[in-house]
């Protein structure tokens, strides 16, 4: 089955929404300078931005997004113009990363007046943080001892601990790196944990050098301990 690309996603949404669609804008790793592997391309994150949104409209959309998803990719995250423009404050680690590396599709993405506030970044990503490093426990526990399953947790995860990383060295007033494995090296140094399992884990989850099976136990092991030591360093950020 041919998967739909972007100029029909957008086509469609057009004549869906017509007049009342603002911006289709195209956000995450396809949008960012670090070409994504192969594997990664498959996946792509789209904003739709339109005046109203009703069943009606949702209804209209649905079939669109259904054939999206066949293509591996993600819903579409649908906002009025009026949400998007009043939710900085509460998705920081989102707006930061997407206003930072994007692409417009379609119409226009307002942007002025929309700012994210360190505070709010800081908060975000303390809260990211543990419940991210919550979730990593679980895994842990989910697979035990099996190392093909070990490996898979590290493989689907590092992904969100690169984003963390990001919005770390943002609340430090830094401009993180674009590069991933530079960008989580410069993050460990900032919280004090180490980066190479991290890196390791990015490699194997973009095609590169593999994790072995002899191997998983210990790599997630340092991994854990380095999201353990993120979450304490954030948590650490917020006090008087």
């Amino acid at each position: 089955m041919a998967t739909m690309t972007l100029e029909e996603l957008v086509s469609q949404l057009r004549l869906a929404f017509g007049d009342t669609l603002t911006a289709v804008v195209l956000y995450g790793s396809a949008a960012r300078a670090d070409a994504p592997a192969p594997a990664a391309k498959r996946k792509q994150n789209v904003l739709v931005l339109v005046d109203e949104i009703t069943m009606a409209t949702l209804a209209r959309e649905a079939a669109i997004a259904a054939t999206w998803a066949e293509g591996g990719h993600p819903p579409p995250v649908t906002m009025t113009t009026s949400e998007w423009r009043g939710s900085a404050d509460i998705f920081p680690i989102e707006y930061a990363d997407l206003l930072e590396a994007h692409r417009v599709l379609h119409g226009a993405l307002p942007v002025d007046g929309i700012a994210v506030q360190r505070s709010d970044l800081r908060l975000h990503l303390e809260h990211e943080a543990m419940g991210k490093l919550l979730r990593l426990r679980r895994g842990v526990l989910m697979a035990g001892g099996d190392a093909k399953r070990q490996i898979a947790l590290l493989a689907e995860s590092v992904g969100a601990f690169v984003v963390l990383c990001r919005a770390l060295l943002r609340v430090h007033g830094e401009d993180p790196p674009r590069e991933a494995e530079s960008l989580l090296t410069a993050a460990a140094a900032r919280a004090g944990f180490d980066a190479a399992p991290f890196r390791r884990a990015w490699r194997h989850a973009r095609g590169g050098e593999k994790i072995t099976k002899r191997d998983a136990g210990t790599v997630l092991a340092a991994y854990l301990a380095g999201a353990t030591q993120l979450a304490h360093h954030t948590d650490r950020l917020g006090a008087p």
